[in-house]
């Protein structure tokens, strides 16, 4: 969908279509087939004149977006890698999870919010790829509707942990997180609905402003300055003091408590040394830890940390009352982790 259509309100929508002479219910009507339909295709639009969707057409040609590739999981999990309408890739997950009688309980979908990443860390397949342009809000939303029509189920939960840091492309990105929020559209409730960046302080600090309560979470992956630095190379130039600084900040202005991610690498950031500066980090912050296995990357020599040393990382977390979980890897049968499955398909390995 064109960006800026799926941007307008219904007030705009009307001014839009009176001063082409249509009458005023018209507005309502295509905010409905944007919103609520999500249309591919202003064909779609029954109930709207051929000279109007003709306009609409040359106006706001709709940007579609078509599955290039589709894998599903032995867990249920699905990846996608999309194709927008100037021919670019990017990758989008839904992860569904059930009840035991196999009725669904909630399906998650993990977007992208750029196209490749400038961000350069080390344990990220699209990071290697380096960053091709930004998202439209529209781009964001049609992946949310792409997965929703694939598995004919409500979209419950929205993450951006995709390819991308959306701090970089935060106005399109907020626009499609308020319009998935919206009741007119996904209505999915602001704390359902989850951003992820590397630590961009301005971000965070201009994110405590905002009146939604969208859920904060930052990846950390090391409470160690030398060591993030060389993980993440690109936020070196934010020391970990300024992060912990901009979260309080954040917890202050809010009241919400903010999710770090940290994925436990064998021999990089398993240590004591790590665990210490990680419960040292979170000493006096509304924080939770979300333990994660690092993904096996093709190329690169990363590997998981012991079952035996996340189980250690918990319980000693927990004991000195920071709030954390381990989180399972979903989809690693099926290259799970960001940018793996649209690079091979990049270089031709899957055909």
């Amino acid at each position: 969908m064109n960006n800026e259509l799926i941007k307008l309100t219904e007030a705009e929508l009307e001014d839009l279509v009176t001063s082409w002479g249509y009458p005023r219910f018209r507005a309502k009507q295509i905010h409905e087939w944007v919103h609520r339909h999500h249309a591919a295709s202003f064909d779609t639009m029954s109930n709207l004149p051929k000279d109007l969707r003709t306009k609409l057409s040359e106006f706001f040609p709709l940007e579609t977006v078509k599955i290039f590739d589709r894998q599903v999981s032995l867990d249920g999990t699905r990846k996608y890698v999309v194709t927008l309408a100037d021919g670019s890739l990017v990758e989008t997950v839904g992860m569904p999870v059930y009840h035991r009688d196999g009725s669904l309980d909630r399906l998650s979908v993990c977007v992208s919010s750029q196209v490749g990443c400038p961000m350069a860390c080390q344990f990220c397949a699209t990071g290697r790829e380096g960053l091709t342009r930004n998202l439209t809000a529209a781009e964001i939303i049609a992946q949310v509707a792409l997965v929703q029509e694939d598995f004919q189920e409500r979209v419950s939960n929205v993450v951006v942990m995709g390819q991308g840091e959306p701090f970089l492309n935060y106005d399109e990105v907020l626009a499609a997180l308020r319009i998935l929020n919206s009741r007119d559209d996904f209505n999915i409730g602001a704390r359902h609905i989850t951003l992820s960046t590397c630590g961009i302080t301005d971000g965070i600090d201009r994110l405590s402003q905002e009146p939604e309560q969208f859920t904060l979470a930052v990846s950390l992956h090391s409470a160690l300055q030398k060591k993030r630095d060389r993980l993440m190379p690109k936020v070196a130039k934010q020391p970990l003091s300024d992060l912990k600084k901009a979260v309080e900040r954040y917890t202050q202005s809010t009241n919400r408590r903010v999710s770090f991610e940290y994925l436990l690498i064998k021999d990089v950031n398993d240590s004591e040394e790590d665990l210490r500066a990680l419960l040292d980090f979170c000493d006096g912050l509304l924080c939770h830890v979300n333990l994660l296995p690092v993904n096996t990357v093709e190329g690169s020599p990363l590997q998981a940390a012991s079952p035996a040393t996340a189980k250690h990382w918990v319980e000693t977390l927990i004991h000195y009352g920071v709030e954390t979980s381990f989180r399972k890897s979903r989809g690693a049968d099926i290259d799970g982790a960001c940018g793996q499955l649209k690079n091979k398909l990049a270089q031709g390995s899957l055909r």
